[in-house]
């Protein structure tokens, strides 16, 4: 595998191809704001009274691990293989504890203002694209301020097939009327990543809690710490030059 930097400079390489960018599509849990510290403190409430691992309330590794982007249905199965409809009210049990707990500690990904500045500065089209169920989503982009922001939330439950499938993504850009070549995506889980990537489309992996190793594996376009990552802005900023450029503006 090349280097970082050699890495880096590709995926730079392969965004100044979006130009003229059209739409921006975003993930919401750990991509528009840092939620899995909450939904660990879901499950941690909550997996003791079922006798989750003896009693032993789980890390924030194991969530990554078993949890992370993954889709509630899936979840369910994995802690009630033998009784799904128990695990789906235990999953409802625990959204319905992470509302509660997120409505008071959801905060932004740092650099997201800068970011949807300058997406509406440009006029592009963007949607909110999820594997949360639609409470989770709607109060989520409520609290961070974006209701008006996003045309769409797209949620998983609302699709043939959820994340990490394609259906979510491919359903955003045809509500949205965008090309797939000229969208990028923002997300922070290998189950997202690999619906982005699946859908055709650019990925900025976000490496919110989930390992830089890990995410490399869905293979993203570009990695970031943030959006205030000064790799995401030098590809942005190739995106204006291109797209100024065959538009005849100097």
């Amino acid at each position: 595998m090349g280097s970082s930097a050699e890495n880096s400079t590709a995926g730079m390489s392969s965004f100044s191809r979006l130009a003229p960018l059209e739409a921006v599509l975003f993930d919401i849990d750990g991509t528009l704001c840092d939620s899995d510290p909450l939904h660990v403190l879901a499950f941690q409430e909550l997996l003791p009274q079922i006798g989750f691992n003896g009693g032993v309330p789980i890390t924030e590794e194991f969530f990554i691990q078993h949890f992370a982007g993954k889709h509630n249905d899936d979840i369910a199965s994995f802690l009630f293989p033998d009784d799904h409809a128990r695990g789906v009210k235990f999953m409802e049990d625990k959204e319905a504890v992470f509302r509660r707990i997120a409505k008071d500690h959801l905060k932004p990904i740092n650099g997201l203002d800068k970011l949807v500045k300058w997406i509406e500065t440009r006029g592009l089209r963007r949607a909110a694209v999820t594997n949360a169920p639609r409470p989770n989503a709607d109060m989520m982009v409520s609290v961070l301020g974006l209701s008006e922001f996003f045309e769409f939330v797209i949620v998983g439950d609302e699709c043939e097939h959820a994340k990490p499938f394609p259906d979510p993504y491919l359903k955003a850009i045809e509500q949205l009327k965008v090309s797939k070549d000229h969208t990028f995506i923002c997300e922070d889980s290998v189950s997202g990543i690999t619906a982005g990537v699946a859908a055709g489309m650019a990925v900025v992996g976000l490496t919110t809690r989930n390992p830089e190793d890990l995410l490399k594996t869905a293979k993203p376009t570009l990695l970031v710490k943030d959006y205030a990552d000064p790799k995401l802005w030098a590809a942005l900023e190739e995106i204006d030059r291109k797209t100024g450029a065959a538009a005849g503006i100097p």
